[in-house]
Protein backbone atom coordinates (compact mmCIF):
# COMPACT_ATOMS: atom_id res chain seq x y z
CA UNK A 1 0.00 0.00 0.00
CA UNK A 2 1.48 3.21 -0.92
CA UNK A 3 0.52 6.92 0.29
CA UNK A 4 1.66 9.39 -1.45
CA UNK A 5 0.97 13.44 -2.48
CA UNK A 6 -1.53 14.03 -5.36
CA UNK A 7 0.74 15.53 -8.14
CA UNK A 8 -0.38 16.82 -11.35
CA UNK A 9 0.06 13.51 -13.10
CA UNK A 10 -1.69 12.01 -10.78
CA UNK A 11 -4.68 14.11 -11.67
CA UNK A 12 -6.92 12.59 -14.15
CA UNK A 13 -6.67 8.93 -12.11
CA UNK A 14 -7.91 10.77 -8.94
CA UNK A 15 -10.40 12.39 -10.66
CA UNK A 16 -11.75 9.20 -12.42
CA UNK A 17 -11.45 7.59 -8.74
CA UNK A 18 -13.70 9.90 -7.37
CA UNK A 19 -16.24 10.63 -10.13
CA UNK A 20 -16.61 6.60 -10.26
CA UNK A 21 -16.79 6.57 -6.41
CA UNK A 22 -18.63 9.43 -5.14
CA UNK A 23 -22.63 9.48 -5.35
CA UNK A 24 -22.03 13.87 -4.92
CA UNK A 25 -23.63 13.99 -8.50
CA UNK A 26 -19.83 15.71 -9.84
CA UNK A 27 -18.07 14.33 -12.85
CA UNK A 28 -14.80 13.47 -13.52
CA UNK A 29 -13.84 16.47 -15.66
CA UNK A 30 -15.67 18.35 -12.68
CA UNK A 31 -13.18 16.86 -10.35
CA UNK A 32 -10.08 17.30 -12.50
CA UNK A 33 -11.17 21.41 -13.08
CA UNK A 34 -11.57 21.36 -9.07
CA UNK A 35 -7.92 20.70 -8.89
CA UNK A 36 -6.37 22.30 -11.61
CA UNK A 37 -7.51 25.59 -9.81
CA UNK A 38 -4.58 26.55 -8.05
CA UNK A 39 -4.20 30.07 -5.95
CA UNK A 40 -0.63 29.68 -4.89
CA UNK A 41 2.71 29.32 -7.16
CA UNK A 42 4.55 26.81 -4.90
CA UNK A 43 1.15 24.56 -3.88
CA UNK A 44 3.04 21.35 -2.15
CA UNK A 45 0.33 19.06 -3.61
CA UNK A 46 -3.66 18.62 -4.52
CA UNK A 47 -3.59 16.35 -1.46
CA UNK A 48 -2.91 12.86 -0.44
CA UNK A 49 -3.58 9.46 -2.33
CA UNK A 50 -3.31 5.63 -1.05
CA UNK A 51 -2.33 3.53 -4.11
CA UNK A 52 -2.23 -0.51 -4.11
CA UNK A 53 -0.27 -1.23 -7.17
CA UNK A 54 -1.33 0.75 -10.20
CA UNK A 55 -4.69 1.00 -8.95
CA UNK A 56 -5.52 4.20 -6.87
CA UNK A 57 -7.93 3.15 -3.53
CA UNK A 58 -8.19 6.39 -1.51
CA UNK A 59 -7.58 9.99 -2.29
CA UNK A 60 -7.67 13.21 0.09
CA UNK A 61 -8.03 16.17 -1.91
CA UNK A 62 -6.43 19.64 -0.10
CA UNK A 63 -6.71 23.14 -2.34
CA UNK A 64 -4.22 25.54 -0.74
CA UNK A 65 -3.82 29.03 -0.76
CA UNK A 66 -2.23 32.41 1.07
CA UNK A 67 -4.24 35.68 2.80
CA UNK A 68 -2.88 38.69 5.01
CA UNK A 69 -4.10 38.47 8.51
CA UNK A 70 -3.06 41.36 11.03
CA UNK A 71 -0.38 42.47 8.58
CA UNK A 72 0.91 38.42 7.92
CA UNK A 73 0.77 35.98 5.52
CA UNK A 74 -1.51 33.39 6.24
CA UNK A 75 -1.03 29.68 4.70
CA UNK A 76 -4.31 27.54 4.56
CA UNK A 77 -4.99 24.33 3.16
CA UNK A 78 -9.00 23.58 2.73
CA UNK A 79 -9.16 19.78 3.31
CA UNK A 80 -11.46 18.69 0.34
CA UNK A 81 -13.18 15.22 -0.53
CA UNK A 82 -12.22 12.09 1.01
CA UNK A 83 -12.58 8.70 -0.20
CA UNK A 84 -11.62 5.71 0.74
CA UNK A 85 -12.70 2.16 -0.88
CA UNK A 86 -14.50 -0.36 2.08
CA UNK A 87 -12.17 -2.27 2.12
CA UNK A 88 -9.32 -0.44 2.86
CA UNK A 89 -11.11 1.86 4.63
CA UNK A 90 -8.33 0.87 7.63
CA UNK A 91 -5.80 2.82 5.68
CA UNK A 92 -7.96 5.91 5.95
CA UNK A 93 -6.26 7.86 8.51
CA UNK A 94 -3.00 7.45 7.08
CA UNK A 95 -4.35 10.57 4.29
CA UNK A 96 -5.24 12.83 6.93
CA UNK A 97 -2.19 11.98 9.34
CA UNK A 98 0.14 13.13 6.22
CA UNK A 99 -2.32 16.19 5.18
CA UNK A 100 -1.79 17.73 8.58
CA UNK A 101 1.62 17.04 8.98
CA UNK A 102 2.36 19.56 6.74
CA UNK A 103 3.72 22.54 8.59
CA UNK A 104 2.64 25.71 8.72
CA UNK A 105 -0.90 25.32 7.75
CA UNK A 106 -3.79 26.63 8.87
CA UNK A 107 -6.44 23.74 8.00
CA UNK A 108 -10.19 24.57 7.61
CA UNK A 109 -12.66 21.10 6.75
CA UNK A 110 -15.75 23.75 5.53
CA UNK A 111 -17.59 20.46 4.44
CA UNK A 112 -17.26 17.77 6.82
CA UNK A 113 -19.88 14.86 7.09
CA UNK A 114 -20.86 11.67 8.96
CA UNK A 115 -18.32 10.32 11.58
CA UNK A 116 -15.45 12.91 10.29
CA UNK A 117 -16.81 15.67 12.74
CA UNK A 118 -15.78 13.50 16.06
CA UNK A 119 -13.03 12.30 14.15
CA UNK A 120 -11.79 16.15 13.38
CA UNK A 121 -12.64 16.89 17.18
CA UNK A 122 -10.00 14.05 18.31
CA UNK A 123 -7.71 15.51 15.92
CA UNK A 124 -7.73 19.08 17.71
CA UNK A 125 -10.40 20.65 14.91
CA UNK A 126 -12.60 23.28 16.52
CA UNK A 127 -16.21 24.11 15.21
CA UNK A 128 -17.07 27.46 13.62
CA UNK A 129 -20.55 29.67 15.05
CA UNK A 130 -22.28 27.88 11.84
CA UNK A 131 -25.78 29.84 12.60
CA UNK A 132 -27.73 30.16 9.64
CA UNK A 133 -30.70 32.27 8.81
CA UNK A 134 -33.02 31.08 5.70
CA UNK A 135 -34.50 33.82 3.65
CA UNK A 136 -37.28 32.96 1.46
CA UNK A 137 -36.60 34.42 -2.17
CA UNK A 138 -39.93 36.60 -3.09
CA UNK A 139 -41.03 37.94 -6.59
CA UNK A 140 -42.26 40.90 -4.97
CA UNK A 141 -41.49 44.14 -6.83
CA UNK A 142 -38.98 46.39 -4.90
CA UNK A 143 -38.23 49.59 -5.53
CA UNK A 144 -34.05 50.09 -5.86
CA UNK A 145 -34.06 53.62 -4.53
CA UNK A 146 -30.93 54.36 -6.67
CA UNK A 147 -29.36 50.81 -6.25
CA UNK A 148 -28.28 48.68 -9.26
CA UNK A 149 -27.32 45.08 -9.06
CA UNK A 150 -25.64 42.71 -11.52
CA UNK A 151 -24.13 39.18 -12.23
CA UNK A 152 -22.18 40.29 -15.31
CA UNK A 153 -18.76 39.29 -14.78
CA UNK A 154 -17.82 42.12 -17.30
CA UNK A 155 -19.17 44.98 -15.29
CA UNK A 156 -18.10 43.46 -11.98
CA UNK A 157 -14.35 42.98 -13.14
CA UNK A 158 -14.63 46.54 -14.15
CA UNK A 159 -15.91 48.13 -10.73
CA UNK A 160 -13.94 46.36 -8.07
CA UNK A 161 -10.97 47.56 -6.56
CA UNK A 162 -8.49 46.43 -4.36
CA UNK A 163 -8.84 42.92 -2.51
CA UNK A 164 -12.45 42.32 -3.63
CA UNK A 165 -10.87 42.88 -7.21
CA UNK A 166 -8.19 40.06 -6.48
CA UNK A 167 -11.07 37.73 -5.29
CA UNK A 168 -13.18 38.29 -8.27
CA UNK A 169 -9.67 37.27 -10.30
CA UNK A 170 -9.37 34.22 -8.10
CA UNK A 171 -12.51 32.97 -8.09
CA UNK A 172 -13.57 33.61 -11.56
CA UNK A 173 -12.70 30.15 -13.26
CA UNK A 174 -13.99 28.35 -9.63
CA UNK A 175 -17.03 26.12 -11.04
CA UNK A 176 -19.08 26.77 -7.58
CA UNK A 177 -19.02 30.58 -7.46
CA UNK A 178 -21.45 33.44 -8.07
CA UNK A 179 -20.60 36.33 -8.39
CA UNK A 180 -22.88 39.60 -7.82
CA UNK A 181 -22.45 43.53 -7.10
CA UNK A 182 -24.80 45.69 -5.82
CA UNK A 183 -23.76 49.47 -5.91
CA UNK A 184 -25.67 52.20 -4.21
CA UNK A 185 -23.72 55.71 -5.19
CA UNK A 186 -20.22 55.49 -4.09
CA UNK A 187 -21.00 52.29 -1.65
CA UNK A 188 -20.70 48.53 -3.13
CA UNK A 189 -21.44 45.42 -1.77
CA UNK A 190 -19.75 42.14 -3.77
CA UNK A 191 -21.21 39.26 -2.78
CA UNK A 192 -20.10 35.63 -3.22
CA UNK A 193 -22.76 32.98 -3.24
CA UNK A 194 -23.07 28.79 -4.45
CA UNK A 195 -26.00 27.06 -5.56
CA UNK A 196 -26.88 24.44 -2.64
CA UNK A 197 -29.14 21.55 -1.74
CA UNK A 198 -30.95 20.62 1.08
CA UNK A 199 -32.99 17.38 1.30
CA UNK A 200 -31.75 16.67 -2.29
CA UNK A 201 -33.61 19.92 -3.68
CA UNK A 202 -31.25 22.12 -5.45
CA UNK A 203 -33.29 25.22 -5.09
CA UNK A 204 -30.83 26.67 -2.22
CA UNK A 205 -28.36 29.71 -2.47
CA UNK A 206 -25.46 29.67 0.33
CA UNK A 207 -23.32 33.01 0.99
CA UNK A 208 -19.78 32.79 1.30
CA UNK A 209 -18.73 36.05 0.97
CA UNK A 210 -19.86 39.35 1.71
CA UNK A 211 -17.84 42.43 1.55
CA UNK A 212 -20.07 45.44 2.98
CA UNK A 213 -22.73 43.91 5.55
CA UNK A 214 -24.09 47.07 5.89
CA UNK A 215 -25.50 47.95 1.98
CA UNK A 216 -26.27 43.85 1.92
CA UNK A 217 -29.05 44.16 4.77
CA UNK A 218 -30.19 47.47 3.10
CA UNK A 219 -30.23 46.25 -0.32
CA UNK A 220 -32.22 42.76 1.37
CA UNK A 221 -35.17 42.57 -1.28
CA UNK A 222 -33.50 43.95 -4.30
CA UNK A 223 -31.16 40.62 -3.38
CA UNK A 224 -33.96 38.85 -2.48
CA UNK A 225 -35.64 39.43 -6.12
CA UNK A 226 -32.01 39.06 -8.31
CA UNK A 227 -31.40 35.32 -7.18
CA UNK A 228 -34.88 34.00 -7.48
CA UNK A 229 -35.25 35.58 -11.22
CA UNK A 230 -31.50 35.67 -12.55
CA UNK A 231 -30.38 32.77 -10.17
CA UNK A 232 -32.92 30.94 -9.68
CA UNK A 233 -32.57 30.29 -6.18
CA UNK A 234 -35.97 30.14 -3.97
CA UNK A 235 -34.43 30.50 -0.65
CA UNK A 236 -31.13 31.84 0.87
CA UNK A 237 -29.08 30.34 3.40
CA UNK A 238 -26.96 33.28 5.10
CA UNK A 239 -24.29 31.78 7.93
CA UNK A 240 -24.61 35.03 10.65
CA UNK A 241 -20.80 35.32 10.48
CA UNK A 242 -20.91 36.35 7.09
CA UNK A 243 -23.29 38.31 6.92
CA UNK A 244 -22.83 39.76 10.37
CA UNK A 245 -26.74 39.74 11.53
CA UNK A 246 -29.86 37.77 10.97
CA UNK A 247 -31.89 39.07 7.90
CA UNK A 248 -35.56 40.22 8.57
CA UNK A 249 -38.48 37.73 7.67
CA UNK A 250 -36.02 34.62 8.14
CA UNK A 251 -36.24 31.33 9.61
CA UNK A 252 -32.81 29.89 11.77
CA UNK A 253 -31.87 26.26 10.85
CA UNK A 254 -32.21 23.44 13.79
CA UNK A 255 -29.05 22.15 12.36
CA UNK A 256 -27.11 24.21 10.73
CA UNK A 257 -24.19 22.54 8.44
CA UNK A 258 -20.81 22.06 10.58
CA UNK A 259 -17.34 23.94 9.73
CA UNK A 260 -14.22 23.32 11.35
CA UNK A 261 -10.86 24.42 11.15
CA UNK A 262 -7.60 24.06 13.15
CA UNK A 263 -4.94 26.72 13.81
CA UNK A 264 -2.52 27.51 16.38
CA UNK A 265 -2.90 31.49 15.44
CA UNK A 266 -5.79 32.19 13.31
CA UNK A 267 -9.08 33.00 15.38
CA UNK A 268 -12.37 31.98 14.49
CA UNK A 269 -13.79 35.09 13.08
CA UNK A 270 -10.40 35.11 10.67
CA UNK A 271 -11.42 32.23 8.76
CA UNK A 272 -13.77 32.48 5.76
CA UNK A 273 -14.84 30.48 2.91
CA UNK A 274 -12.84 31.35 0.15
CA UNK A 275 -10.55 29.58 -2.03
CA UNK A 276 -12.05 26.41 -1.04
CA UNK A 277 -13.92 23.61 -1.96
CA UNK A 278 -17.26 25.45 -1.50
CA UNK A 279 -15.94 27.34 -4.42
CA UNK A 280 -14.41 25.73 -6.90
CA UNK A 281 -17.41 22.17 -6.68
CA UNK A 282 -20.28 22.29 -7.50
CA UNK A 283 -22.26 19.64 -6.33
Amino acid sequence: MELGPINSTDVEQVAAFLGAQLRSGVSAAAWSAAMAQRWVDDAPNHGFLLRRGEEIVGAYLAFYSEREIDGRVERFCNLGAWCVLEAYRSHGLRLIRAMLAQRGYTFTDLSPSGNVVALNKRLRFTSLDTATALVPNLPWPTPSRGMTITSDPAVIGAALSGRDRQIFHDHQTAAAARHILVTDGDESCYIILRHDRRKRLPIFGSILYVSNPGLFHRAAPLISRHLLVRHRVLATLAELRVVSRRPPASIMLRNPRPKMYRSDHVAADQVDYLYSELTSVAW
